[in-house]
């Protein structure tokens, strides 16, 4: 039996759910104009990545070191500490565009990075006290909640625009500013309402291994670096096929509000059916529903490169991709935290999300040259290369089961 108190898991999902609300509507706010922002700024379309690329670097940079804090002193002042270094990036950004100092905007983007890398720790932190039979569920609640944010925050310019003149300040500031309260208030949230602390509650616990790890599906340090690679490269997948949509689609004739649309599309294939995945993960299985991911992959891939020509058929291929990610996601993440206990699941936990950030990021950015060179069609082959790898980790893997 649980020697955790009755509902402190319950509150403590909820707390992080609303923490991932805030930082999420402050993250989406300023995103959806940090490439708007970066090319007026620098005054050349050349730097309009300068937001997604700072931002995941500046994400990849702060996994460790918020692991790290987290092992000392808990999940409350890691998150929060996160949080309030986001605010301190849009603070610094709306800086940046208001004196027109491009290499001051680049620092923002990368501080303002650090909200993602809470986010993808907050995932983490609904496992440390969960029971190992629910780790999926409640992983897979808090990355849906990011949902909110990320359909939200884009279409906040409009209001943060008349936020901005109202204080005299250019209107691309306006996102960055809703930011900026956001993430004070996601801050505050961690800092306040995250009592207890669920990684001190679970230093404190009794070591309980999960099912799959009595049942023999765990084998040891490579199946724990394999559950790494996956969630590595389904990043890797996703990013780069995502990011060249846009640019696709826009070549193809496309229309902003086509492209957004597809967009908005892919995201809630990312997070809205989360849940979904997090408790067929601790119903089947994570390996399980890893391959279900892998599996949407393959569909998005065919779906992209055949229909590449129409813009219904990319739509499709990219809400299967989202939902392929969101699968393997979900699994990993509860394949990661099942396999290692104490203090070194919050290590194990930060160096994941450090791969997961620079895979995304190496991802995005080889995604360009090879879209240049073979097109979309052909991205989506190449992508599929990376599933290949994943698939045949996975049977190495079941395979070592199957033997033991």
């Amino acid at each position: 039996m649980s020697d955790i108190p009755t509902g402190v898991q319950a509150r403590t999902v909820r707390v992080l759910v609303a923490g991932q609300i805030l930082a999420g509507l402050g993250t989406g706010a300023s995103l959806s104009v940090g490439a708007i922002l970066a090319v007026a700024v620098s005054g050349s379309e050349a730097w309009a990545g300068a937001a997604a690329t700072l931002t995941t670097l500046g994400s990849a940079a702060a996994a460790i070191p918020l692991a790290r804090l987290a092992m000392a002193r808990g999940r409350r002042p890691a998150l929060s500490l996160g949080a309030l270094t986001a605010a301190v990036g849009s603070t610094v950004a709306v800086t940046a565009a208001t004196l027109g100092l491009f290499p001051l905007l680049l620092l923002g983007f990368a501080l303002l990075g650090v909200g993602s890398a809470v986010g993808l720790q907050a995932r983490f932190a609904a496992t440390d006290a969960a029971e190992p039979t629910r780790r999926g569920r409640d992983l897979s609640i808090v990355v849906w909640s990011t949902t909110i944010g990320a359909i939200v925050g884009p279409n906040l310019f409009a209001p943060g625009a008349v936020i901005a003149q109202a204080v005299g300040l250019p209107d691309l500031t306006g996102p960055f500013l809703i930011a900026v309260v956001a993430q004070l208030l996601a801050a505050t949230t961690y800092l306040v309402l995250l009592r207890p602390d669920p990684l001190v509650l679970a230093k404190a616990r009794p070591v309980v291994l999960s099912a799959e790890a009595d049942e023999g599906i765990v084998r040891g340090r490579s199946t724990l670096v394999f559950a790494i690679a996956a969630l590595a490269l389904s990043h890797a997948v996703m990013v780069s096929v995502m990011s060249m949509t846009p640019v696709h689609l826009a070549d193809q004739g496309a229309s902003l509000v086509v492209v957004g649309f597809t967009i908005s599309l892919h995201i809630a294939g990312m997070y809205a059916l989360s849940p979904v995945f997090g408790w067929a993960s601790d119903r089947f299985g994570r390996i399980r529903i890893l391959l279900v991911g892998q599996l949407l992959f393959v569909m998005s891939i065919f779906v992209v490169a055949i229909g590449t020509a129409n813009n219904a058929a990319v739509g499709v291929g990219l809400v299967l991709l989202g939902l392929g990610w969101s699968a393997s996601t979900v699994s990993a993440s509860a394949l990661i935290s099942d396999l290692v206990t104490g203090a070194e699941r919050v290590r194990i936990q930060g160096r994941s999300d450090l791969f997961m950030n620079i895979a995304g990021a190496v991802g995005g950015a080889s995604a360009g040259p090879v879209l240049a060179l073979i097109g979309y069609a052909g991205l989506a082959w190449v992508v599929g290369v990376l599933v290949l790898a994943i698939l045949g980790g996975a049977t190495v893997i079941t395979q070592s089961r199957r033997t033991a």
